[in-house]
């Protein structure tokens, strides 16, 4: 039963999260609308999210072990508990800041118990491989029920209205029901490893980091999550400024995105049985640019016809967002490439440089294409993401003889 409760309570940990970090691009949608603000100033959001998971993450392993991982994530929900009861009753936009500010702050101390949790409650690589796959499935579960949990409270008619932040109330429930699984399992505290601190962590990462492999994995990590980012943060405002959808149909078709993400690594495991991994990314990313040079031209007739719900919304709203299906096996099988190729004394070292570079990643890529909508209108801002597809398509060419030379010299 406390291995249960134990489960229950990291899943449930994570389901709230998946729903607060990918509430983003509705977010910046509402703000934008709500609080009057440019969208330069809206893709700030994507900063204090990204940038604070970054900042603490950078620290994080080393000292987790000594404060313990019940303790941390217990912190964690209690920190963003409190943060989504208050910024309710904020009317401005620092307080939406200030609570993905917070998000940031606990995710990275939920992400990194969680995946040390699962650690402790499974005695096998399949069992391991089994309770990591159910907790991150049901975090897209999570991305994909916030979609449709936020359209809830996104008037129809009150596009101004700030009633719309009334959807962090359940938010905060759900984070004191996780909470209180947390405080009710039984979750160990680590072994120290005396000879382990901070300032040993950051060498670490720092000595990785000229390493020419190392180098073009992370550019390549950080060119992914720069279109990733771009586009799902700003799909809810470019369905409702360029396909001329209402707020709520605007959330909810951005949903599809979500969907597509998740069943895109789940097939993605099942075609990479029979196809290389570079050869499989390469169609992808092809696919991806096709997408966009043949569904983008198609939207410039969309706002011809009105729309009142998601039945209404034209074909090219539905399309668009089916680019998650190519997008979402690029993230996993880089990290797992990179991973594969190196010592298991490195990966600690690895999966820091990892989570910053995809924060960065993340951050530039969603204040550029704010500026570009900003500047330029939602299309253009969309065909930029062409430019950093070119490139990642550069990158892999030299990431897969780098890893090729590395797995050759392993064998030798």
């Amino acid at each position: 039963m406390s291995r249960f409760i134990t489960i229950s309570a990291i899943a449930v940990s994570y389901f709230v999260f998946a729903i607060l970090l990918n509430s983003v691009g509705i977010v910046i949608l509402q703000s934008i609308t709500s609080f009057d603000i440019s969208k330069p100033q809206a893709s700030t959001l994507e900063g204090f999210k990204d940038l604070s998971i970054a900042f603490v993450s950078f620290f994080v392993a080393a000292m987790l072990p000594r404060l313990g991982y019940k303790l941390a994530l217990m912190l964690g929900l209690a920190l963003v508990t409190v943060a989504c009861f208050f910024t309710p009753l904020g009317h401005e936009f620092i307080f939406i800041q200030a609570l993905f500010a917070c998000i940031g702050v606990a995710f990275a101390l939920v992400k990194v118990s969680v995946y040390s949790i699962i650690g402790q409650l499974t005695d096998s690589i399949k069992s391991h491989s089994s309770l990591l796959n159910t907790v991150e499935g049901v975090f897209m579960l999570g991305s994909l029920a916030g979609y449709w949990l936020f359209s809830f409270y996104v008037a129809p008619q009150q596009q101004h209205s700030l009633a719309w932040m009334n959807v962090y109330y359940p938010l905060a429930f759900m984070c004191g029901l996780a909470l209180l699984l947390v405080m009710f399992s039984s979750i160990k505290k680590s072994a120290l490893a005396t000879k382990q601190n901070v300032v040993n962590d950051f060498v670490a990462m720092l000595k990785m980091s000229y390493q020419k492999l190392v180098l073009i994995f992370v550019i390549s990590i950080f060119l992914y999550v720069l279109i990733e980012q771009g586009i799902g943060s700003w799909l809810p405002t470019f369905n409702n400024e360029v396909l001329a959808l209402p707020n709520h149909v605007s959330v909810q078709i951005t949903s599809i995105f979500a969907a597509s993400l998740a069943l895109g690594r789940l097939l993605a495991g099942q075609i990479l049985k029979y196809i290389n991994w570079y050869r499989f990314l390469n169609i992808c990313l092809i696919g991806m640019a096709l997408i966009i040079l043949l569904l983008l031209p198609l939207t410039n007739v969309s706002s011809l016809s009105q729309v009142h719900s998601i039945f209404d919304a034209p074909l090219v709203a539905f399309l668009l967002p089916m680019i998650g299906l190519l997008m979402a096996p690029i993230y996993p099988v880089l990290n797992s490439v990179m991973l594969s190729s190196l010592e298991r004394s490195k990966h600690a070292a690895m999966t820091g440089l990892i989570v910053v570079f995809s924060a960065l990643g993340g951050t530039t890529g969603s204040m550029i294409t704010g500026f570009s909508f900003q500047t330029l209108g939602g299309q253009q801002a969309f065909y930029l993401s062409l430019l950093p597809m070119g490139l990642i398509l550069l990158s892999l060419y030299f990431f897969e003889q780098q890893t090729h030379k590395k797995t050759a010299a392993k064998a030798s």
